[in-house]
């Protein structure tokens, strides 16, 4: 929304400078973006009026003339304008002055004294090109500071205005504000009812009230087609970003502007029979007034007579009725549109205009007559004519129901005493209807404001009016209370910090991903998906955490990064059978070296190992169990569900030998998935006294099949673990010369201690023949030599 300074304060003129003017908009909610002079700085530039001219002696293009300033004797100016002329009145640059880009000095041309200088508007900075001199009306005063003549002092504001606030799409609604918010006097123009001196009445019909609640048009005959727009109208037009195009259009737009009440006048000889507001009929066109041939859909409201469609309702007229430059008769038009019916519709037809701008976010439906009033005055000034009655039909406008206010209401939610009284002040100032009983405001917003429906959006207007600057930053004030830690739980963070201290880093992924991550790492044909995706790649909700993690690794190879270790926790979304939960998940990744390069150490990539190491390390001190199993995104040879105790929380593997191919990675990194909640799950601490007695190890070495897993011998012999053992491990592989074919060697460690005695060599046989004895009944082990 761009104005000018000058004509908002014609308005309203609060005893404040252009800056501060901005600032109050500013923090009132409507952002001032620019605040721009109308012309660059200058001085000494006067009316003048050429008197007489000649020819100069030495130059066919240049004349000398003799310019009346006001001051007495006339000046000499050379001048090469091919418009100039005897009687002209022109902006005269005195010796002295400084122009935007040059300095006036007295000065001789080819031999010819020149006091002075007649100019452009490009030299005074108004325009970028100009064809001649600045041509000025006859009745402009000699002698007159063209800065004043001109209002060159003026300032335009630029507004960046919020969607909710069509109410300031106009200078009147912004003028409405500045008196709100500055308590200043408001002098808004007043419609005058025009008077119908014709008969002539248009019929007029609704088919759509819903869409068209208020609907007034009037004929106006009799109009001078040649009559020019006034300077202050075309002037402001201007300064608000408009072109003039004739007296009948700048007065539809100067209203837009004035009043933000769109109009439409139609040439009424292109008129056939009456009006009729309906929608788009099947296959119907129209032909806009920017020459675009448009389809119109079902859904497209229109402006119609009895044969065709005329003109898009609340976006652009119709070619076909367009007023031309011999128009004396006209259908002038003013509606309120409701803005569900208007919303995206100018979007759908790569349109943007000023009328749908404001149909699309509310326009005033109280003020629809009024604006044709405005119009029919304005017209009748200044083109002559005769005006018709006001056609007006009336349906179901929106309802202004009253909302409560509370005073306790409002200073608790603005942290300020404020009262009843000031409260009531406030509302006075911004012209709302209202009846207060027991501290308790009954408000009934105004026809304009469409942003004001609930109790908070009066107390926002309280705050806005009292002023931002004005409410004091009081720091927050509350008891603190220590949380309940439960020594059962484990702080999210310290399993966090145990990552970082493993050379972790942490990612954070959208949880929306591309659906045949879905199908590729987590065998998800049906994945749940976005109804509104805000990328074609990100359609779907993630259930597992997997894909974000390989696009991570494919972003730092591709940025040269050879060690990558990262993990992420994030909600999943699996749903089976139309049940659905979102499970918190933590992954890790792992690619490249084991260590970092260093001297020390051989170079050897990561494994299986390294990250199952990491697992364990999560889990410590509940031990793990790992179990080979197959998964769609993980090698079938090297992957893995994690168990702890009997429930299943996660996987552990190397990426599947296709998806490091269609991913195009070097190598396969090594990934797993654990359930943040069985994470989070701990022991309460025991006391266990130490004992003053040595631990005992003895060896166990069996040879047992090769299909039995070394996991299912350490669970077997741990459910009937003898009482004295305080700990059991696997810490030799052995297969080879010596040992049969479809056979592997097992050897595990045991530690005995008792913490009353020492442990004798029968003591330490007796377990250890336990144990043999377990193995060789369960598993057919055999106990190797």
């Amino acid at each position: 929304m761009k104005f000018s300074e000058n004509w908002l304060r014609t308005y309203v003129n609060p005893d404040l400078d252009s800056n501060q003017l901005a600032h109050q908009l500013t923090m009132a909610g409507l952002e001032v973006e620019a605040l721009e002079a109308v012309a660059p700085v200058f001085d000494k530039v006067v009316v003048g009026e050429v008197l007489s001219l000649e020819k100069h002696p030495d130059a066919d293009r240049l004349n000398v003339c003799r310019v009346n300033v006001g001051t007495g004797e006339p000046l000499q100016i050379v001048c090469g304008a091919s418009n100039v002329h005897a009687g002209a009145k022109v902006p005269c640059a005195l010796v002295g002055a400084n122009l935007p880009k040059i300095a006036i000095k007295q000065a001789k041309v080819r031999g010819v004294e020149s006091s002075g200088m007649l100019c452009s508007e490009t030299e005074l900075g108004l325009a970028e090109e100009s064809s001649g001199l600045l041509l000025l009306p006859s009745d402009a005063p000699v002698g007159q500071s063209i800065r004043e003549y001109l209002a060159l002092d003026d300032k335009l504001f630029t507004l960046k205005l919020t969607p909710n606030r069509s109410d300031c799409l106009s200078v009147a609604g912004v003028a409405r504000e500045v008196a709100a918010v500055t308590d200043a006097a408001l002098n808004l123009p007043q419609a005058v009812v025009v008077p119908a001196t014709i008969p002539e009445k248009l019929a007029v019909k609704v088919n759509e009230p819903a869409a068209c609640p208020r609907y007034c048009g009037r004929v106006v005959r009799g109009l001078n087609p040649s009559a020019a727009t006034p300077d202050w109208m075309a002037q402001r037009l201007k300064r608000s970003g408009l072109r003039t195009f004739g007296a009948i259009v700048d007065v539809t737009n100067y209203i837009l502007l004035e009043l933000g009440q769109p109009l439409h006048a139609f040439d009424l000889a292109k008129v056939h029979g009456g009006i009729t507001v309906r929608f788009a009929r099947p296959g119907e066109q129209l032909e806009l007034l920017n020459q675009q041939t448009v389809a119109l859909d079902a859904d497209m409201l229109v402006i119609g007579d009895d044969t065709q469609a005329l003109a898009l309702a609340g976006i652009m007229g119709g070619l076909a009725s367009a007023v031309a430059d011999a128009t004396v008769d006209i259908f002038l038009e003013s509606a309120f549109f409701n803005p569900d019916t208007i919303a995206g519709k100018a979007r759908r037809l790569n349109l943007s205009t000023d009328s749908s701008y404001r149909f699309e976010r509310g326009v005033d439906f109280a003020g629809t007559r009024a604006a044709i009033e405005r119009a029919t005055q304005l017209l009748l000034e200044i083109c002559g004519g005769a005006a018709g009655e006001i056609s007006e039909l009336v349906a179901d406008l929106p309802q202004r129901t009253p909302i409560r206010l509370r005073t306790e209401r409002v200073d608790q939610v603005l942290g300020i005493d404020l009262g009843s009284a000031q409260i009531e002040a406030l509302l006075s100032r911004l012209k709302f209807d209202f009846a207060e009983g027991n501290g308790i405001f009954q408000v009934t917003p105004p026809s304009y404001r469409f942003d004001l429906s609930i109790e908070a959006d009066l107390i926002e207007e309280m705050a806005r009016l009292h002023g931002y600057d004005n409410i004091p930053a009081i720091p927050p004030r509350g008891s603190l209370n220590m949380l309940p830690q439960p020594e059962a739980m484990r702080g999210r963070g310290a399993l966090l910090a145990l990552l970082a201290a493993r050379d972790y880093q942490e990612v954070i992924n959208y949880s929306f991903v591309d659906e045949t991550w879905e199908r590729d790492l987590a065998g998800n044909d049906h994945p749940l998906p976005l109804k509104n995706p805000i990328a074609s790649q990100m359609g779907v909700m993630r259930s597992t955490l997997f894909g974000g993690l390989v696009d991570n690794l494919r972003f730092n190879l591709n940025r040269k990064q050879e060690r990558v270790r990262l993990y992420e926790t994030g909600r999943c979304f699996p749903s089976a059978q139309d049940i659905f939960t979102q499970p918190e998940k933590l992954a890790g990744l792992c690619y490249g070296s084991a260590q970092p390069e260093q001297w020390g150490e051989h170079a050897r990539a990561v494994d299986f190992y390294d990250i199952k190491a990491d697992v364990e390390a999560l889990l410590w001190p509940a031990s793990a169990r790992f179990e080979a199993a197959s998964h769609p995104a993980l090698h079938p040879g090297q992957s893995a569900k994690v168990w702890l105790g009997n429930t299943f929380i996660g996987w552990i593997g190397a990426l599947h030998p296709k998806w490091q191919q269609k991913y195009e990675l070097p190598t396969a990194p090594v990934l797993f998935e654990l359930d943040v909640a069985a994470l989070l799950c701990g022991k309460v601490p025991a006391f266990a006294g130490v004992s003053r007695y040595p631990v005992v190890r003895r060896d166990i070495a069996v040879v047992v099949d090769e299909n039995i897993s070394v996991q299912t011998l350490l669970d077997g012999m741990s459910e009937h673990l003898p009482k004295r053992v305080i700990g059991l491990a696997l810490f030799d592989v052995y297969r080879g010369k010596g040992i049969d074919s479809g056979k592997k060697s097992l050897a595990f460690r045991v530690l005995m201690q008792d913490t009353q005695q020492n442990l004798t060599d029968e003591d330490v046989d007796v377990v250890t023949a336990q144990l043999t004895e377990f193995l060789t009944v369960r598993f057919d082990a055999k106990l190797r030599n």
